[in-house]
């Protein structure tokens, strides 16, 4: 096994599928199947997921919504998405446990990196909600803080493009894709990974980020074993 102790971050868009807004039953079906897999195999799984299929709160602002109250719109998206994530795990007989940045019990435990870790320990899929629980910062910063807290081996960025291209490649059939990358090159080339919060927080700490697809299924294990799949951030 190539990793022990993951930290997946998945984007709320994702869990739209085809749909315009929302939670498609279909995705949400198979990100739970792929999620179950590789906790089967022992790998411990915490994730942070996004709220941009609910809420966002920059397009919020811009709305004339005001920025903070938008951010913690944008965050209780986050903890819907969780929360469908964690029935959608509970249907299927995998034990997981939400956590949220901000306090909402009974809706979810408020966030400890000790609880969490030994919820992680017991085998259980942790769901961090709520983003860092403060606003001006995104969940990809989120993602960044919880896996050096809960001293994960990897960050594992899964979304609908395989890897980090020298440009879009859904705009740029030109582009080509990087087997990897250091994060001093992304900075240079200007690459839209994560926010560059979310990258320095990684490159301080030491933290490699596999960017992958999430959308094909069987990918997560590939990742998590050693395949050659994806994108490799490094220091």
């Amino acid at each position: 096994m190539k990793y022990n102790r993951v930290l997946l971050k998945l984007s709320g868009e994702s869990l739209m599928g085809d749909q315009q807004f929302g939670i498609d039953e279909k995705r949400l079906k198979e990100y739970v199947e792929q999620i179950h897999e590789v906790a089967q195999m022992g790998i411990q799984v915490g994730i942070v997921i996004g709220g941009g299929n609910i809420f966002r709160g920059l397009s919020g602002t811009a709305q004339g919504v005001d920025r903070v109250k938008g951010d913690q719109m944008g965050m209780l998206a986050t903890v819907i998405n969780s929360l469908a994530l964690s029935s959608g795990l509970s249907a299927v007989g995998q034990r997981n446990h939400v956590y949220t940045a901000v306090r909402m019990e009974p809706i979810g435990e408020f966030y400890s990196k000790w609880e969490a870790i030994q919820s992680l320990d017991r085998g259980e899929v942790v769901i961090i909600a709520g983003g860092t629980g403060n606003p001006f910062f995104t969940t990809d910063s989120a993602s960044a803080l919880r896996g050096i807290e809960l001293e994960v081996d990897v960050m594992l960025k899964g979304t609908r493009v395989d890897g980090v291209y020298t440009a879009d490649p859904e705009k740029d059939p030109t582009a080509t894709k990087f087997k990897a990358i250091s994060f001093d090159e992304l900075y240079e080339r200007g690459l839209k990974v994560m926010d560059l919060t979310a990258a320095t927080l990684c490159k301080e700490n030491n933290l490699p980020i596999v960017v992958f697809d999430m959308d094909t299924a069987g990918n997560l294990k590939k990742v998590v074993t050693g395949d050659d799949i994806g994108t490799l951030v490094h220091v």
